[in-house]
């Protein structure tokens, strides 16, 4: 394999990752039609290669893009970033079921490992706070009312926990406190979702478009704090399996909150009805869900513009390497090369 740009002769760099294609650090593939291609970080011009170099490094590429966990996509290419620092280009459909699973398995596990500790911790201590206020004379009730008072802070009940920017420029300090009056509501024509904010120095305050999924993304890790175990996150991912976009399940999500508030009595208090249909209660896999796909459109959209060029780039490359493979085979082979890309390898001609 070359290792300098066929367009501009710059170096093309080199990876330890892909052993059977140890050079470049943006590596462009399509597993369907056997291309694999290294970009130039100079000029950006795609450099194929040739065809004993792709199929071992095809199947290391597939499989390193789907493990994953920084990675987006739009309907013909994606981006993954490894940790050891080369980036993927996958060109084909969109792979978004797993990138949730991979992406955010481990962090709610984690999430939830903590909780069940702190939960341990905070029990060890409300138990011994509750009999030295009950020795004290205090009584197991005020004892309890100052275990709340511990958890409570260990939450940032009072803290403020994220600051969200709004549509007019300002911004709003969320307490912990406040995380149970915010909820989603189904948009207009023209919006997606909405998502309101309320607590005492500002009252309602209701978001839209890019503003709602940033604030949306703030908000559902201290939400979903306690975390999840395995089978709660494979179940969040089937939610979203089938919505075409993440803005899309929001919609669903935002309809279902509607509904609780829809099935209470007409009679109801605001308040309960603000809290029935909060975020957080929210059934936990939905909740996952709205986690996974906020932060998925907040990437999507922070590397739309690239994904957008290199989309162009790849149209441009593929039209060069589809008669360049041509014209690199011999006629008698081409059908043989056709099976071989198909997996076809058992068949022979008559």
């Amino acid at each position: 394999m070359y290792s300098t740009c066929l367009f501009c002769n710059n170096r093309l760099g080199a990876n330890e990752v892909i052993e059977s294609f140890p050079v470049g650090r943006r590596v462009a593939f399509d597993a369907e039609k056997g291309r694999l291609w290294v970009v130039c970080r100079r000029c950006e011009r795609w450099n194929l290669s040739p065809f004993e170099e792709r199929w071992e490094a095809l199947e290391d590429c597939e499989r390193r893009f789907r493990d994953a966990r920084k990675r987006v996509s739009t309907d013909n290419i994606g981006l993954a970033r490894l940790d050891e620092g080369l980036e993927l280009v996958r060109i084909g459909e969109p792979l978004r079921p797993e990138f949730a699973a991979w992406r955010y398995g481990d962090q709610f596990g984690r999430r939830r490992r903590r909780a069940i500790v702190t939960g341990a911790g905070l029990a060890v201590v409300g138990g011994t706070v509750a009999l030295g206020v009950a020795a004290a004379g205090v009584g197991v009730v005020g004892g309890m009312g100052i275990y709340r008072l511990i958890e409570a802070g260990t939450i940032g009940w009072w803290r403020s926990i994220a600051r969200i920017p709004t549509e007019d420029g300002r911004y709003i300090n969320v307490r912990g406190a406040d995380l149970q009056w915010i909820r989603l509501f189904p948009g207009s024509k023209d919006e997606d979702f909405r998502l309101e904010l309320w607590h005492p120095s500002t009252h309602e305050i209701v978001l839209t478009g890019a503003e709602a999924v940033h604030a949306t993304t703030l908000l559902m890790p201290r939400i979903n704090r306690a975390g999840a175990p395995g089978k709660t996150v494979q179940s969040a991912v089937k939610q979203i399996e089938d919505y075409y976009s993440p803005l899309s399940y929001l919609k669903r999500a935002a309809r279902e909150a509607e509904r609780k508030v829809e099935d209470l009595p007409l009679w109801t208090p605001r308040h309960v009805q603000r809290k029935v249909g909060a975020l957080p209660k929210l059934p936990l896999e939905t909740r996952l869900a709205i986690e996974m796909v906020t932060n998925e459109e907040n990437e999507r959209a922070a590397l739309a513009g690239e994904l957008a060029l290199l989309e162009l780039a790849w149209r441009e490359a593929e039209e060069i390497a589809g008669i360049a493979d041509k014209l690199a085979l011999p006629r008698e082979v081409e059908g043989q090369y056709e099976r071989l890309r198909r997996g076809d390898v058992g068949e022979s001609e008559d």
